[in-house]
């Protein structure tokens, strides 16, 4: 799957669990979202992507869900 694609769902994640007030609760809604509906594959390659670009356009929630992805890899 593209870096465009990627990228492009994992903001709408992070824009869906955007509205959770609990912000520690947000990210672990991203993190399982993730963890359950996507490839482990899908989430390396996401990973490897933002590690290239610090810079990303990625959700804020993204980012720190995958900073878990990066924890648990």
């Amino acid at each position: 799957m593209s870096s465009d694609s990627l990228i492009k769902m994992a903001n709408q994640i992070g824009q869906y669990f955007a509205s959770e007030p609990d912000k520690a609760q947000a990210v672990r809604g991203v993190y399982q979202h993730m963890k359950s509906f996507w490839t482990p594959a899908m989430c390396r390659d996401l990973l490897a992507w933002e590690t290239k670009h610090p810079d990303a356009v990625l959700h804020p929630l993204v980012l720190e869900a995958l900073a878990e992805f990066a924890e648990t890899a």
